[in-house]
């Protein structure tokens, strides 16, 4: 028997005006992200840094973020102001982050390298907070735009592709720094426009957007008891698992692509395949959101996590020069990625449902949170552990690789992500959260509210 669906509201309906709002934090989200990478160029290239101390300006900063995310997710959570819970900080958040990020690459001449050192790691310190202000409220806003099952896959499907948008921008301004005769000068102009933008636009964000006023001061009360409830909500373990474990798998493929372009297929450009990668993945955006709808959010993730799993392994198959099949596969997987980070936040938006219909508090701000840190811990597992394979394996920067490392990058690059997916897959067989029990829970969620104002 066909299943059921409900028709959304014109009321849960987020205007288009509304969407694209929201959308920009995500294209500045993956902008300022991408552009925070052009500083190995510029230390490296423009003021000759030892690239052993970029790599460390590049990771001591982020190991803040175990701490930070979680607290200004709580701090977000339970603000109480005449503004809302999230505008405040985004708003604020959007300044400082552009300021900083200006100032950021506004470095004096002729110091020395310990001088650019300290200046950009004290910095970078100070962007990464200011990012977390900014960022961890914008995402738990989008949690909580509407309440419907069905337009929130929507909400999230439009922020994909402005977000993919970002990545691209990135990419020109990458292009337009390794192209220029002055690397450094242009880096600092390119620093300011992005800064100017990135301010502009998410102020514009802030102002657009509505929160929802009945969801203020339902916040927990304690950090510890939020975070509690959390690792107790047996939707958000599940889905935390299988985050790992995919996470897992997307890093390696993250970390050894340039490997397996340059020593496996060779004679390919790798910024093509992930363009190929990218523009598939936003095209197939429009297509995922219908079927979402028709199939359910739990089928289609579930395809998209097979799907992406024997694309992955079949990169195993794929032979030096074989050039016409890694576009392809590059297209599959970024379509079925697509799927995946589209139904994903539409799906943690439902776990937040079911933890305020089983706690009465909201809490959208520490799950993100909590989804963010399960993440980056996944991709700091893949980094230690696929350098470490790769040294085993027997590989030599910049030279003809053995056999043996040649088989290891393919086996690590196909084969440890097709497993990490099937296993995501299979766990996620067991979610239970679906239409019919959101439906349920958003009713007697309602129910609530309304005999809390009601005299």
């Amino acid at each position: 028997m066909a299943q059921e669906h409900h028709v959304t509201a014109p009321e849960d309906r987020i205007p288009v005006g509304e969407k694209i709002a929201y959308g920009m934090g995500a294209f500045v989200n993956n902008l300022l992200a991408s552009a925070i990478g052009g500083m190995t160029i510029v230390l490296n290239l423009g003021l000759g840094m030892n690239p052993a101390l970029v790599g460390l300006l590049g990771a001591l900063p982020r190991l803040t973020d175990a701490i930070t995310d979680p607290l200004m997710g709580y701090i977000s959570d339970n603000t109480r102001s005449r503004w809302g819970r999230r505008r405040p900080y985004i708003f604020c958040g959007a300044i400082a982050v552009g300021l900083l990020f200006a100032l950021l690459w506004q470095l004096p001449e002729g110091r020395s390298e310990n001088f650019y050192f300290w200046f950009f790691l004290i910095g970078s310190f100070l962007f990464y907070l200011a990012y977390t202000v900014f960022v961890t409220p914008w995402v738990a806003l989008g949690y909580e735009l509407t309440p419907d099952y069905h337009e929130r896959t929507r909400v999230f499907g439009a922020r994909l592709l402005l977000l993919n948008l970002g990545a691209f921008t990135a990419v020109g301004c990458l292009i337009v720094i390794i192209r220029s005769d002055d690397v450094r000068g242009t880096v600092f102009l390119l620093a300011a426009c992005i800064a100017a933008f990135t301010a502009v636009s998410i102020i514009w964000s802030a102002l657009r957007l509505q929160e929802r006023a009945e969801l203020q001061g339902r916040g927990p009360q304690a950090v510890l008891t939020a975070y509690r409830d959390i690792l107790g909500n047996p939707h958000a373990r599940l889905l935390l698992l299988v985050f790992f474990i995919e996470s897992l798998g997307g890093a390696t493929i993250g970390v050894l692509t340039p490997y397996m372009a340059d020593y496996v297929i060779g004679d390919i450009s790798f910024p093509l395949v992930v363009v190929t990668y990218m523009v598939a993945q936003t095209l197939s955006v429009p297509v995922w959101t219908p079927l979402s709808r028709h199939f359910g959010k739990k089928t289609l993730w579930l395809f998209s996590m097979l799907v992406t799993s024997g694309g992955f392994g079949t990169f195993f198959l794929v032979s030096a020069g074989d050039h016409t099949m890694t576009y392809v596969l590059a297209a599959i997987v970024g379509a079925a990625a697509g799927c995946g980070n589209v139904i994903a936040p539409s799906v943690q938006s439902d776990i937040v449902d079911w933890d305020e219909w089983k706690t009465g508090e909201r809490k959208e701000g520490g799950y993100f949170a909590g989804f963010n840190f399960v993440q980056k811990s996944a991709a700091g597992v893949t980094i230690m552990l696929t350098g470490f394979v790769l040294q085993l394996a027997g590989y030599v920067p910049n030279v003809e690789q053995t056999e043996s490392a040649q088989l290891a990058i393919r086996a690590l690059y196909a084969l440890f992500p097709l497993t990490c997916y099937l296993i995501g897959a299979v766990l996620f067989t067991r979610f239970s959260l679906g239409e019919a029990e959101h439906s349920r829970i958003r009713a007697e969620l309602e129910a609530r509210r309304r005999a809390t104002v009601e005299p």
